[in-house]
């Protein structure tokens, strides 16, 4: 009996291992382990005076079946009632597993081939950096990557962040993501 107690922990860690060495994981050396936004991250209107640049974003390859990935940045304490959407990127060609600093510009020019940036809450096609109200607690600025199991998500050019975020949402097959904060 002890004997096969012993093989069944030993099987369990053995698949926890494999489990977790082939994690997906999204992480940032623009932003770094402290996971704090700089002026670099920061919006450039509204009362900030940041630089506006997306951060350089880096992910570890999808689950079997990944044909593409997407995207976000979302600020869930932004006094709106729904959170505020700072970024959406879709249509990452599945062999993609990172984006460059500023790739998030207007020009989309830094972007992955095919790759779309959808309208934000800013009412623009562009990554919009942090921009919480003065003198409110530091906001938290949710960054995800989804694996999806479709190349390409079909939506106007001029969809809402919330109709792209459901056809990410129906066709994710895994995500992953860190929280960063920002306040002033």
């Amino acid at each position: 009996m002890a004997g096969t107690r012993i093989l069944l922990v030993l099987a369990l860690c053995s698949a926890a291992t494999e489990t977790c060495a082939g994690a997906f994981t999204l992480t940032s050396p623009t932003i770094g382990s402290s996971h704090v936004l700089t002026e670099e991250q920061v919006f450039n209107g509204f009362g900030c005076a940041g630089k506006n640049r997306s951060p350089a974003l880096r992910w570890t390859a999808g689950p079997e079946g990944t044909k593409g990935y997407a995207i976000t940045v979302y600020d869930p304490d932004a006094p709106t009632g729904s959170g505020w959407w700072h970024w959406v990127l879709y249509n990452i060609p599945a062999s993609v597993t990172e984006v460059v600093a500023g790739a998030g510009d207007g020009s989309g020019r830094l972007l992955p081939p095919g790759a779309v940036q959808g309208r934000t809450d800013y009412g623009t096609h562009a990554f919009g950096g942090a921009c919480p109200p003065k003198g409110d607690k530091p906001h938290r600025y949710v960054f995800t990557v989804y694996a999806l199991k479709l190349g390409k998500i079909d939506v106007p050019a001029d969809a809402s962040a919330a109709l792209i975020g459901y056809m990410i949402h129906a066709n994710a097959l895994e995500t992953a993501s860190f929280t960063a904060t920002y306040g002033r």
